[in-house]
């Protein structure tokens, strides 16, 4: 049974007398063999930010599609600055004052600042021409208020991830927007890109703006959060004060569980040298990169966004090419200049981006799965769909992957059922070196622990494991020893013992 928590706060009885931009109350949206949301509540008051909160799966995107006109609901009602609103269509959304800012940014990477800003609403000037003039000087006005600093003429494809957020914070202010959802806004910056976008969403709560802010950080809710809700399974579960709650028993609302222990504990006995690196190089990007990884090992990459570590493992992987160097895998030297030479030498790769660069996202659940060793299905020319089958279903069962079919599409999956799929590609090539590029982004925390097993029993079974991460306890808690890159190289090494956020921030921002 799910229960609907309600917590006093001296600040009024919920439902009475409060100033509300939004109220979705009663929600229920059924898609085939899945009910996404049973009779949820949610509401909003004026400038202030409500956490969405919940697993993978547990309804926050469909609640949000719903609010921006991308779903309808089977049943429920919205109401806006209380008036009752029936959403057509995303347009219509952005009409009423609703602005989303998705994960993956709706920017056009060759269009400038400015005519991103106003894509399809641009100002005309006799009717036939647009007028760039007015439409520079409402942008320079937008950027201003928000104290960003970016050339107007600027292409997006050449913005930090950070300045591509503040751009669509803009473009969201430029539409009117009185409610901003941001969907896992922190999850690709680093700490102090995430100090300005605090900055700026608290000059959003001034001009009395209300964000809708989703997150799987959960530690940075109570620095720019003032309530919560949390849902599991498509249930409301909780609406609180985040000051009345604390993290344990945020996860536990989440996940209905209590999780013991954050970084699951393994006691593996390291053993031989797997691989090493020697003065990879790379002009401008990486300078003289040295580093070692033994059996049964995970070793860390710390650093800032920007530090060269994602470069770093796309060398290593054959997806960029490197200058100088040399690499040795079990002692002996190996020439990698493809992907496909890393995977015959045992490497395997799972992406920062998995939906880009990791899956196959309009493909079945188990060609994603197989797709690394094909020729192990192969009889007489013909894929040996039984066997492939039965391989499949032993993977999903073995990681606990949460999927109505094996012919169920990638796309429809969770964040971290994706993550599980990547995962489960290199188990089945038996990789005995795996390199995981910010492992847990955009997944709860549920599906984190899930994760860090997954990378515990490979180290078990005997493969090394090289983390890059941007969650510092992340890194710490899951790692034997850390290696910390600043300006492409290494700064820093600690063990496990020796580390900390402050000694690792330290070598982070060595010049």
């Amino acid at each position: 049974m799910y229960q609907t928590v309600v917590r006093f706060t001296g600040e009024g009885v919920v439902g009475l007398g409060e100033n509300y931009s939004l109220q979705m109350k009663g929600i229920t949206k059924r898609f085939p063999g899945v009910l996404a949301l049973n009779n949820v509540d949610f509401n909003l008051r004026k400038g202030e930010v409500h956490a969405l909160i919940g697993e993978n799966g547990a309804g926050k995107s469909t609640l949000i599609k719903i609010l921006s006109g991308a779903h309808q609901m089977d049943r429920g009602e919205i109401i806006i600055n209380n008036q009752k609103v029936s959403i057509q269509n995303p347009r219509h959304a952005q009409e009423l004052g609703i602005s989303v800012i998705y994960q993956e940014f709706n920017l056009i990477p060759y269009l400038s600042v400015y005519e991103n800003i106003f894509l399809g609403r641009e100002h005309m000037k006799h009717k036939y021409f647009i007028d760039n003039k007015e439409i520079k000087r409402k942008t320079k006005e937008l950027l201003e208020e928000l104290e960003i600093k970016i050339d107007l003429d600027c292409l997006v494809a050449d913005l930090s991830v950070a300045q591509q957020q503040m751009i669509e914070v803009a473009k969201a202010l430029s539409m009117n927007a009185n409610i901003i959802v941001m969907d896992e806004p922190t999850s690709a910056l680093g700490n102090r890109e995430i100090e300005q976008l605090f900055k700026t969403i608290k000059k959003l709560k001034n001009r009395g703006i209300s964000v809708i802010y989703i997150s799987h950080r959960l530690e940075e809710l109570w620095e720019i959060a003032d309530r919560v809700t949390v849902l599991r399974d498509g249930h409301h579960v909780a609406t609180s004060d985040l000051k009345a709650m604390t993290k344990d028993e945020l996860i536990k609302l989440m996940v209905g569980r209590d999780l013991t222990e954050q970084f699951p504990k393994r006691d593996v006995a390291l053993g031989a040298e797997i691989l090493r690196v020697e003065g990879l190089s790379k002009r401008g990007v990486l300078d003289q990169i040295s580093f070692n990884l033994r059996r049964g090992e995970v070793v860390g990459f710390a650093g800032l966004v920007g530090s060269g570590r994602t470069e770093l493992m796309r060398c290593l992987f054959g997806a960029e090419r490197f200058e100088q160097g040399k690499i040795y895998i079990e002692e002996n030297e190996v020439e990698i200049k493809s992907p496909q030479d890393a995977i015959k030498q045992g490497i395997g790769f799972i992406t920062e981006d998995r939906k880009r660069q990791g899956l196959m996202l309009i493909r079945p659940v188990k060609e994603n799965m197989t797709i690394t060793d094909l020729n192990q299905f192969i009889k007489r020319l013909f894929i040996d769909r039984r066997q492939e089958e039965a391989t499949a279903e032993s993977l999903v069962e073995k990681l606990r992957i949460k999927t109505p079919s094996l012919e169920q599409e990638v796309r429809y999956l969770s964040g971290g059922n994706q993550q599980k799929i990547v995962i489960a590609k290199w188990l089945l090539k038996n990789a005995k070196i795996l390199i995981f590029d910010e492992p847990t982004r955009g997944i709860d925390v549920g599906a984190k622990k899930e994760v860090y097993n997954l990378i515990n029993m490979l180290v078990k079974n005997g493969a090394g494991v090289i983390m890059v991460s941007s969650e510092l306890p992340e890194i710490i808690g899951m790692s034997d020893r850390i290696y910390i890159m600043s300006h492409g190289r290494i700064t820093g090494e600690l063990t496990a013992q020796e580390a900390s956020q402050e000694k690792i921030l330290k070598y982070a921002t060595k010049e």
